[in-house]
This record gives structure tokens, sequence and C-alpha cells, in this order.
């Protein structure tokens, strides 16, 4: 049986399947509709659309024009239709059910903004109109601006990144700038253990030497052992707060004065900002640069690839060197200042790091989410974020284990770990068993400093009955796998699809479909 470093198998193993109801002649179960892949519904003789027969002209390709088949499917109108709304339902999200991935602030994404977002005259706009046509526009880029300048404490903001790891990879090229703008080239970033996992990343991608900073046995930063290797080859530590195990750094001010004391500069992750926003202003703690992961903290849409953004807001030693373009307000009216335009009041900018000024869209619906709260609303949401996940901590502390339970409350998120579980017994199978509950799984095995970890995060946008819903669901899940129930090895039995090998799924995934009576001939 293949085995993880941890100790835990990767193929499912086999169960006793009486307990489940007969199979169908269709393969659906009630409402759950087994869905072929399109290229075998449709049929390539057919179309679901008539054309007029194209006028005979002479192409002007040559040998390369193509005159055989695409192999594409037809389908009718309905056909399509029905196939892609299927697959949707066997999609979960948030507007579905509570989403309690860890360190993921899957948060809901009010319907106003989406209203504002579609409004003519910011979704029907284009990046190289006059900026004459689209002062509205640049007016909101700015306000925002001014906003997550605010409620950091710090001095100013580039807007352009687009994603948390592209702020991240700002912040650490306006930190390098500055190094060496002062003549003073460093080689090394720390990164504490309870950081995310994109910060080593980042620091090897910008070509930094990467080390880790240990913790300590109650989660936070080893605040001596981060002073035992500062030193003159340190250009920056890359710090989480509050960090992935769920818990505030309280020496925080303490590392950035004595990273600062050491020439370096701090950069501190803020995908987790929303358990602190319009409570704590990370510029007050020493922070040099920090991203803020717009879809987490004020809630435009998540993942999927895109669109994301990640404004960096930076401190007032990094400022000259923020990159391009941004948006300055000049003789009344918005200008975007560009390398043309710069002159000699940006001129130590480190350049730009897209073709555009950002995602319009995304800024439209974090501007209408702080409006629509307003200082007093943030400053609830981060109070609300903090009371769901402690919550859930100390609802489900008899029966899961919660290593940093005594470290004082948590933040955004409540961490368990597999210990207690009988024996063969993982994280992996309460996870699935989730599935079955009707809950997308947590983040399961981060961070890697607590074994079988399993990462919560309710956000402040789930009520007491859904949280209590949950909590009886994960409840159940721990005491079957305490109690050795074999049925929940083989999880899920109700999804779309039964348990995978991960390792088989992970290196030998099967991502295009071949026509079958074409593989035969190719044997």
């Amino acid at each position: 049986m293949t085995m993880l470093k941890e100790g835990r198998p990767t193929t499912p193993q086999a169960v006793e399947e009486a307990h489940m109801a007969p199979a169908t002649a269709t393969g659906n179960r009630a409402l759950m509709l087994e869905e072929k892949l399109i290229f075998e519904i449709g049929s390539t003789d057919t179309t679901g659309v008539d054309f007029a027969d194209p006028p005979k002209v002479e192409s002007r390709l040559g040998g390369l024009a193509r005159t055989d088949g695409i192999g594409l499917p037809g389908l009718s109108e309905q056909e399509t239709v029905r196939h892609y709304t299927r697959l949707s339902r066997q999609n979960y999200a948030i507007d579905l059910g509570l989403f309690p991935l860890g360190s993921c602030t899957m948060k809901h994404n009010p319907r106003l903004n989406e209203k504002v977002a579609r409004m003519p005259g910011f979704a029907d706009i284009h990046p190289l109109q006059p900026q004459s046509t689209v002062q509205g526009a640049l007016a909101v880029i700015h306000e925002l601006a001014a906003w997550l300048v605010t409620l950091t404490g710090m001095h100013s903001v580039a807007m352009s990144p687009k994603a948390g790891a592209h702020g991240e990879l700002c912040g650490l090229l306006a930190i390098r700038a500055a190094l060496e703008a002062r003549g003073d080239a460093r080689s090394v970033i720390l990164v504490p253990e309870s950081a995310h996992g994109t910060n080593p990343a980042t620091a090897a991608f910008c070509g930094y030497k990467v080390e880790d900073i240990p913790a300590t046995p109650d989660g936070r930063v080893d605040l001596e052992a981060l002073k035992a290797r500062l030193g003159p080859d340190v250009a920056a530590v890359m710090i989480t707060n509050p960090n992935t195990c769920g818990l505030f750094e309280r020496d925080m001010k303490i590392i950035s004065d004595a990273v600062h004391a050491a020439g370096a500069f701090v950069y501190c992750d803020g995908a987790n900002f929303n358990a602190i926003v319009g409570r704590v202003r990370p510029g007050d703690l020493g922070v040099d640069a920090m991203h803020i992961n717009l879809h987490k903290t004020f809630s435009t849409p998540h993942g999927g690839g895109g669109p994301g953004s990640g404004p960096v807001v930076l401190s007032e030693a990094l400022t000259p060197f923020a990159p391009l373009p941004f948006v300055e307000k000049q003789d009344g009216k918005f200008v975007l200042v560009e390398e043309e335009t710069a002159e000699d009041h940006h001129a130590q900018t480190f350049g730009r790091m897209v073709a555009f000024h950002g995602q319009m869209g995304m800024f439209t619906r974090a501007l209408t989410y702080i409006l629509s709260h307003g200082a007093d609303g943030l400053r609830q949401v981060a109070s609300d974020a903090v009371l769901n996940a402690n919550y859930i901590l100390r609802s489900l502390d008899d029966v899961l284990d919660a290593p940093f339970g005594a470290a004082g409350p948590c933040m955004h998120e409540a961490l368990f770990s597999d210990k207690g579980l009988a024996d063969g017994f993982t994280t992996l199978d309460i996870a699935k068993g989730l599935i079955d509950e009707g809950f997308h799984p947590m983040t399961m095995y981060f961070p890697l400093v607590v074994h079988g970890a399993m990462l919560v995060e309710p956000t402040e946008t789930e009520s007491k009955a859904a949280l209590d819903q949950f909590i009886m669901a994960l409840r159940s899940l721990a005491e079957r796998a305490k109690a050795g129930d074999e049925a929940l090895k083989g999880a899920p039995y109700h999804a779309p699809r039964r348990r995978l090998d991960e390792t088989l799924a992970a290196r030998k995934p099967v991502l295009t479909w071949t026509d079958p009576a074409l593989a035969v001939a190719a044997e």
C-alpha cells in the first residue's frame, strides 16, 4: 500500500458496502445525474445550428489550410444547456453552504457588489480609453487606495498587483530596490514556519536564499531564534500575522524593531487581514510591506484562476520604490501616472508589474463592500470572524485535539490535529466524510508544523445555526474515527465520484478525451 511521509495511505481501502443502495440502470442517483463527457453526448456528424453553405473562394493558406474535421461534437442548444447545468450542480459553492477552508476566507460575496460592478460605467470601459473618459473609474481606484492606507496605517499602496503571490513579489521587489538604492546588497530572506507557503516560493523566485525560523510550542515565531539569525546578509523577514496556526503574533512590534535595527525590512503576508481589519493597523506594528487579498478581506470573488487583486501597502521607507502605474489627483482631476509622466517625483520606482493598472471589477466590488459596511462595520467583521472561529474551536476541542488550544484565543481559524484517532484512521477520512455530510472539506495537512492538520475558517458571514450544523457533522465524524468505524474509510459514498487513488490521480491524471474507435485502431 502506498504511504505518504506522514504514514497515511493514499489508495482507497476496501470497505464493506452492504449498506449502500442498489445501482440504478441509468447510473443516476435521484436528482444527482450522471453526466457523460460532451464528446460522448454529441456526434461529429451533426450540428445544433444550420449554416448556409460558404461561398466558393480560393484559399490563401495554400498547404496550411485544414480541410478535415476538428472532432468537435455537435449538440443542440437543449443538449448543451443541460450538459453544463448538470455539471454545475456537481460544484460546491459558498452560495450552497459553509466553506471551511482555512486561511482562504471563503466568505459570502454580497450581491450588491456584483450589481455595482456590472454598472456600464465600470463594466464596459477599456484600459486604453483616454483618461478624461474614465474619471469615475480612476476615482474608485483612488478612493479604495485611501481606504486601504487608512485601514492599515501605512504610507502608500500599489494597486496593480493581480493576486496575493503577485503582491508578495511586488513587496520584495520594492525591498530589493530600497536596499540597492543604499548600496546594500543582501541575499537572505527569513521565513517563519508558521508563514504561508507562498512566502518562501516568492523569496526564492526573487533570487533570495530562504531560511526557516522555528516556531515555539505555542505556535508563534521563536523570537530568540529570529534575533540570533539577523545579520548584514538578511534583506527581510516575511511573516504572516495572524499566522497560519490561527494565532496573532504578540511579539510583532518587537520583531519589527529587531529587524529594522539589523537594517532589514518586514514583509507581512496580509492574507489573514480579515481577522484584524478595523482593529489592528499593521503599520503601527512596524510592517514595511503587506499585500491585501481583496477576495479574502473585502469579499470580491475567490479563486477560479482570476480575476484576482492583491494591492500592496507600503511604509514611508518603501514608498519611493513603489511600482507604476498609480492614480494621483492633479489640478482637480485624476491622472494615471505612467513612466512618461512620473518625472522626478517618482524616479526611484522599480518599474511596472502589469500592462495596465489592476482589476477594475475587483476594485469596484471591494469599495462597495467597504462603503456598505463603514468603519464600524469593518471592525464588526473582524470581531465576528474571531468569535465564529473560537466557537468552533471550543465546541470541538473535547473530541478533536487542538494543539494550540491553550495558547490563547484563536483568530480567524481553528486548528485541529489527528491525534487521538483510532489506528489506521486519518484526517483524510474525516475530510471525505464531510463530503457525505454536505460540506466542502477543510484545509488538510497544513500548516506542516501540525501532524494531520485540519484548518477550519468559518468567516464572519456564517450564522450560529450554520455553525452548529457544521459542528454537529464534524463532531460525528470525529467520534466515528475515534471509535474505529471502518465505513468511514470508504467515504464519500454519496458524492458524484467515490474516493480516488490520490497518488495515481496526481501523477497520472487523464486530462484529454480519446475517441475509443481511434484508440483501438492505434493499437
